[in-house]
């Protein structure tokens, strides 16, 4: 073997010399962790966090549980109605907002640089309007819609069905809106450059886009709205909740277990429908 092949091998490899830490950046990481440490210690006594307690209330879970069992089978319609009631709610809801929400996403996706009277005066408003109309109602909780509503026009399903039809308008507004700017423009360019007017391109480029993923998102904030519903019934916005809501404060323990199987069975059914209807969609 050659001197210089024997000269490689032996050749230790180059290692840099490790840098120490600045005393100054060891000392921040430290008071950054001893922080972050004492928020979630803080945060444990905020909410009271009691091992014991839980234990204790063990046999309590273990009485409920006996007392709602054998279910009582005889408030299966009522169960059934509510059940309805509820899907009718989430759906009339998102179907309210789809309609609100389409227009005002291409309103607020709509691309206004040209310097026209029109555009200044009117559409450049309404589309700054519109995105923070939509960044508005998602930013309040729909429980807070719910309770509003509640207080407005009485209980019953039809506050349920303001509440979620004002609070997806602000979801399905922000998700057409990314749908939209996130299209291929070269369709639009070409019948830009063949003298198409706004509507025409909006109906042959950007419409054959952007359909499949707004159907797609139609039936996953319905999914989503059904799973509210049932919640906004325990503040009497009707539904199955509500019914739920009834029952506990009745100490009918047996009629809960149906309720409870009931909101099983929909959630279930309901996520195994939605998946097949996104895939035929997809």
């Amino acid at each position: 073997m050659s001197t210089a092949v024997e000269n490689g091998l032996n050749r230790r490899p180059h290692v840099p010399p490790l840098h120490p830490k600045k005393p100054l950046a060891t000392v921040f990481v430290t008071l950054a962790w001893l922080t972050f440490a004492g928020v979630i210690w803080w945060s444990f006594c905020a909410v009271e966090f009691n091992a014991g307690k839980l234990v204790d209330g063990v046999p309590n879970m273990v009485r409920f549980i006996r007392d709602a069992f054998p279910p009582d089978w005889t408030v299966l319609s009522d169960v059934f109605t509510q059940t309805v009631l509820t899907i009718q709610i989430a759906l009339i809801s998102t179907i309210i907002a789809t309609i609100i929400a389409l227009p005002l996403a291409f309103l607020a996706a709509m691309d206004l640089r040209r310097s026209t009277a029109l555009n200044k005066y009117l559409l450049i408003p309404l589309k700054w309007v519109s995105r923070f109309f939509f960044n508005l109602v998602r930013s309040i909780d729909t429980l807070i819609f719910a309770l509003i509503f509640v207080f407005a026009v009485g209980i019953g399903p039809f506050p349920g069905m303001l509440a979620l039809a004002i609070h997806s308008v602000g979801m399905l507004g922000k998700l057409f809106l990314e749908v939209i700017e996130s299209i291929d423009h070269g369709p639009v360019e070409a019948l830009e450059a063949v003298g198409a007017g706004r509507l025409a391109t909006k109906r042959w480029a950007v419409v054959p886009q952007v359909l499949p993923m707004f159907v797609s998102y139609f039936i996953y904030r319905l999914e989503i709205n059904i799973r509210v519903a049932v919640v906004l019934g325990l503040v009497g916005a009707g539904g199955i909740g509500f019914l739920l809501n009834t029952y506990m404060g009745l100490g009918q323990f047996q009629r809960v277990s149906v309720v409870v199987a009931s909101i099983l069975v929909l959630v279930l059914s309901l996520d195994y429908l939605t998946t097949w209807l996104r895939r035929k969609v997809a």
